[in-house]
């Protein structure tokens, strides 16, 4: 660990001199809001942004995915053998990241890289990449993300911590990724680590004194299941949901998806694309059966997976890092925070 400063008068050209080793995704407003994009050669990650409509999961888990091809072309070597397609895993890096997002997708993580199954896209594509995080100095009204594991100024899952300064970035270099990053950029103006350290405590309590909304969560691991799951106040939660499947997309921790074959003449492609567990097609199987086909029972799924069947499967916290995107976006105005509070707070009558 060390820390540097950068002048901002440097940045850009440190950020271009990167780009000889390392893909690079950041920050860019169009007329959807601040998106997590590739940067195109003339294109440098705003740094002034407050948030960005989803995350950056897209970098290592694309919205479409093409994971396996096969021929049947008799004349074709390996004819009929479905093999990985082709993708590119460079080094890349994504500068700009907010630090909820890091945990999120160190959340993501448990579930592709696991002693039982590693995800080889998802793997691979973590593995490419430097995550370069940008610390949030003025959280906005509905960041929670200080109750959630996570924070404005929180460190897991980076490797590189910057700190906007003014004139100046604070950089907080967490790994070796970091430093080879730092290095490609040409970032090397040593600072002191001590009075660093202090200034960073000193702006991570400003910053998480100004959030003002939390979830309560400490009663839900002790929670029987099945009392959650048969709660009366679902029908209520879900009463308003008009199934849009907003919320999983903006969300950086949901990670479900649909496997999609496409053919044409000989040649086949399989691809993985995002979807929902919002979507009443999400569970429908070949016989037409469908398991969750009301819409209480799919949004019960949702908060359930996020608040409580992660947390006792894992242990580690709830499947949230509290950036508010999904209270944010949702066009019916479902709050986790309200839905978290009630299940924390459940208790069954006899």
């Amino acid at each position: 660990m060390k820390f540097i400063t950068i002048d901002k008068k440097d940045w850009t050209k440190g950020i271009d001199k990167s780009r000889e080793t390392y893909q690079l995704f950041g920050p860019v407003k169009d007329e959807n809001g601040c998106q997590i994009k590739p940067l195109d050669a003339d294109v440098q990650p705003d740094m002034s942004y407050t948030d960005s409509v989803l995350s950056a999961k897209s970098v290592l888990f694309p919205q479409t995915e093409k994971i396996l091809t096969t021929s049947l072309n008799e004349s074709a070597e390996d004819h009929h053998i479905m093999k990985r397609a082709d993708a590119d895993y460079t080094p890349r890096a994504v500068v700009g990241i907010r630090p909820y997002d890091a945990k999120a997708i160190q959340l993501v993580k448990m579930n592709f890289d696991t002693e039982d199954y590693r995800d080889p896209y998802w793997c691979d594509a973590y593995e490419a990449t430097t995550f370069v995080g940008l610390a949030i100095n003025k959280p906005g009204p509905f960041d929670f993300s200080t109750s959630t594991g996570t924070g404005p100024f929180s460190e897991e899952g980076l490797d590189i911590l910057l700190a906007d300064m003014d004139d100046k970035f604070l950089a907080k270099v967490l790994t070796p990724k970091g430093e080879a990053f730092a290095a490609a950029c040409g970032f090397d103006a040593a600072a002191d680590e001590k009075e660093s350290q202090v200034l960073l405590d000193v702006l991570r309590k400003e910053a998480e004194s100004g959030i003002g909304s939390s979830v309560e969560t400490d009663k839900l691991q002790g929670k029987t299941i099945l009392d959650l799951h048969e709660a009366p106040f679902w029908d209520d939660v879900a009463f308003s949901c008009i199934n849009c499947g907003t919320c999983t997309y903006v969300c950086p921790t949901c990670w479900c998806f649909d496997i999609q074959d496409e053919a044409k003449l000989k040649e086949s492609t399989r691809f993985r694309n995002w979807d929902t567990c919002m979507s009443s097609l999400f569970t429908r199987h070949a016989t037409g059966h469908n398991p969750r086909g009301e819409k209480t029972q799919r949004v019960r799924q949702r908060f359930m997976h996020k608040l409580k069947y992660f947390l006792d499967k894992y242990g580690s916290g709830i499947m949230c890092v509290g950036c508010g995107r999904c209270v944010k976006s949702c066009p019916v105005n479902i709050d986790i925070r309200q839905v978290c509070a009630t299940m924390n707070s459940y208790e069954k009558q006899d």
